[in-house]
């Protein structure tokens, strides 16, 4: 059953115990993802009526910062599904819909998502109208997954209009794939795409949406990826805990909270007003505070956080990388000033 203790139980029992191992092998087990997909954490975004669980906005985040905090290769890979079952639940294109969902639902087809080539001004990725569908040229410059899963949700920009399609998670004519090296995270896969006149077929588009209102859909996503950073704090204070400082897990922990029910706060604001000043800024609180939380995850530690394999190193790491992961221009000025010394 799909529920927040469940994903708690599996982060804590399975996911932690790996994490070290897939860091340092660079690979995340099958099994993870075998295990989530048994256990219905695939369909996690899915409406109730598409197979997916009855449960709040509130209750995927606590669910996404569960997994984050047990193994962040694992977690990032998986999450990058939600937004193809996002993607498959809520298309015109029924025919997409009825083809793919359901086994989306159930993990039996796994995807990934690049929508970083379209949202830019100017954008990576452009997409011109041809017979029969859309000619794609340009970059997705942050893909993860590839390898790991079947399918891709990939957005490009026509003019002020953001086309949505899903594409084989393979090497195809028109694509060149180049791996990247990650600081943290390497087990997820990811790589940038080039793209030079790779045909994307009318029937496999899943929207033609206007950029606007890519750019006003943006508070959900927001307050999903903020719960990230919050999985890795989390993890952070218990650690901190078991090192013998309670006080500072403790107010670490504090934060924590306080920082999620900011996240909740803003992004009903922002669902009521359309405005995203809010979340953007409570999104930089999360990433600055896993930064500090897997700082103080080092120092309780002391030297042996430094070894290779040690928790508080890789958790340092893990933490960079959610200062730039899924940031727009409000949170990377958000996170900027906070390093800088002035708590927004």
């Amino acid at each position: 059953m799909v529920t927040v203790q469940r994903a708690q139980a599996l982060a804590d029992d399975v996911l932690f115990p790996d994490a070290s191992t897939v860091e340092a092998e660079g690979v995340v087990p099958r099994r993870h993802f075998d295990l989530l997909a048994a256990e219905g954490f695939y369909g996690l975004a899915a409406p109730a009526e598409h197979g997916g669980p009855e449960i709040t906005l509130a209750e995927r985040s606590l669910i996404f910062e569960a997994f984050a905090g047990g193994c962040f290769a694992t977690a990032f890979t998986w999450a990058q599904h939600q937004g193809v079952v996002r993607g498959l639940a809520t298309t015109d294109r029924s025919e997409l819909r009825e083809r793919h969902l359901a086994d989306a639902v159930r993990g039996k087809l796994r995807g990934g998502v690049s929508f970083a080539g379209a949202i830019p001004q100017p954008p990576r990725l452009h997409a011109t109208p041809v017979d029969g569908g859309y000619r794609l040229d340009g970059e997705a410059p942050f893909v993860t997954g590839w390898g790991l899963v079947d399918v891709l949700r990939l957005s490009a920009r026509h003019g002020e209009m953001v086309v949505d399609g899903l594409i084989d998670a393979a090497p195809a004519t028109g694509i060149r794939v180049e791996p990247l090296t990650l600081v943290a995270a390497q087990a997820s896969s990811t790589v940038r795409l080039f793209f030079d006149g790779y045909h994307l077929p009318t029937e496999r588009v899943l929207d033609e949406v206007p950029l606007a209102d890519v750019l006003a859909a943006q508070s959900a996503s927001a307050r999903l990826n903020g719960a990230m950073p919050l999985g890795l704090a989390g993890r952070c204070t218990r650690l901190v805990a078991e090192a013998g400082r309670p006080v500072a897990a403790d107010r670490l922990e504090a934060e924590r909270d306080a920082v999620r029910e900011q996240l909740d706060a803003a992004f009903a604001e922002s669902t009521a007003s359309g405005d995203d000043s809010a979340i953007a800024a409570a999104r930089a609180d999360a990433a600055e505070l896993a930064l500090r939380a897997a700082g103080a995850v080092v120092t309780a530690a002391g030297s042996s956080a430094l070894l290779a394999g040690a928790h508080g190193q890789r958790l340092v790491r893990e933490a960079t990388f959610t200062l730039v992961a899924a940031s727009r221009p409000a949170i990377k000025d958000g996170i900027l000033m906070r390093l800088a010394g002035d708590s927004g």
